[in-house]
């Protein structure tokens, strides 16, 4: 999927959600601060738009059509060329054991659904460095 070229200085984030309404209301608070922020609704797409844009961050769900998060997750932190992507879970799953599991796997973040906004873009700031 073809999209605009990034502008410089302004950081993109794809977010990786198979639920419309969470994407779209990632994509106002994440657009509202200023991001260029791509949309896929499930693992597969979400793993084509990362291997064909520059992508500074990706906000992944464990739930979802085309890949679970984990398997996606995985498959992210396995290129040796683009491993270091920052990536932020944000799920419905709040056991420990999906925290775990998602560190583990090289998240460096792990939210839960329904999530606070303010604190999503805190840990983003903190994650891209631009606190």
């Amino acid at each position: 999927m073809a999209h605009a070229p990034p502008v410089e200085g302004i950081r993109r984030i794809l977010v990786v959600d198979g639920e419309p309404h969470i994407r779209r209301v990632l994509e106002s608070i994440l657009g509202s601060r200023g991001f260029d922020v791509l949309m896929a609704s499930d693992g597969m797409q979400g793993l084509d738009e990362w291997g064909e844009e520059r992508i500074d961050l990706v906000i992944l769900d464990l739930m979802m059509p085309g890949g679970a998060g984990l398997e996606i997750l995985s498959k992210i932190r396995s290129n040796p060329r683009r491993s270091d992507t920052p990536v932020i879970i944000l799920t419905a799953k709040g056991q420990d054991t999906d925290r775990e599991a998602a560190l583990a796997g090289g998240a460096n973040d792990f939210l839960t659904k329904p999530f606070s906004p303010k604190k999503l873009i805190a840990r983003i700031e903190e994650i891209l460095g631009d606190a």
